[in-house]
């Protein structure tokens, strides 16, 4: 079974300095038929202002990720990471028993595009942690490339969930299949671009939930970019 979340459908609000659109219900935004895919809780597609950002806040028990897509994202958190997160670079904090943490646009001219994606942690109450690592275009180009998973496998992140991600870049025309086992769910999300996806077209943040589908075969209608969760 297939389901598409169209992009036009999430919740928007304009904050001027922050441009967001939540794919599942999120704070102002609340849908009680959009509560998230299995593990996958929160989908934000967020544009940032210059010099602008999320001030320090906490969270616990989650596992979030985050991937840039223009600009830069300037990271900081109660564990002494500080950093920069920049295009083709994937980043994930576990949360666990509490992390206080803050997002910037380091930038005086320049906006940053990103997503940020939450999954429910397998178990609660671990000890908080945090990776970023970049993954090269010739990567990702043509293929799946696994950027997170429960046991760090292929250099990816290791993500506290029964989760894989992956991202690819397809060049027009080009197309790939995924396999999935029994019992498994994904979740696909247009970065960039448009993609045929089985039976179904899906535009620039589009995404799409199929649960009892046993393999996605994926063409790219122009360049694109996407990134594809297998869920338990």
């Amino acid at each position: 079974m297939i389901r598409i979340r169209k992009a036009s459908e999430r919740g928007h609000f304009n904050h001027g300095w922050l441009n967001t659109y939540h794919t599942f219900s999120f704070a102002e935004y609340h849908d009680p038929a959009q509560m998230g895919f299995r593990s996958l809780r929160v989908m934000n597609e967020d544009r940032v202002a210059p010099g602008r950002g999320f001030g320090a806040h906490s969270h616990r028990d989650m596992e979030i990720v985050s991937y840039v897509l223009e600009g830069a994202l300037e990271h900081r958190d109660s564990m002494g990471n500080g950093s920069v997160l920049r295009p083709g670079e994937f980043q994930r904090m576990s949360a666990g028993t509490g992390v206080t943490h803050s997002e910037f646009n380091p930038s005086q001219s320049e906006l940053v595009h990103f997503y940020q994606i939450w999954l429910l942690p397998r178990e609660t109450g671990i000890e908080p942690s945090y990776e970023q690592r970049p993954f090269l275009d010739e990567e990702k180009r043509g293929r799946l490339r696994l950027v997170a998973s429960p046991d760090g496998a292929d250099g990816s992140l290791t993500i506290q969930q029964d989760a894989k991600i992956y991202l690819a870049t397809l060049a027009d025309g080009q197309s790939l299949n995924q396999d999935f086992a029994p019992g498994r769910h994904a979740w696909l999300q247009v970065l960039r671009g448009k993609v045929n996806v089985n039976e179904a077209t899906l535009d620039t943040s589009d995404g799409l939930a199929a649960s009892n589908e046993p393999r996605l075969s994926i063409t790219a209608n122009g360049p694109a970019e996407l990134m594809l969760f297998d869920l338990a």
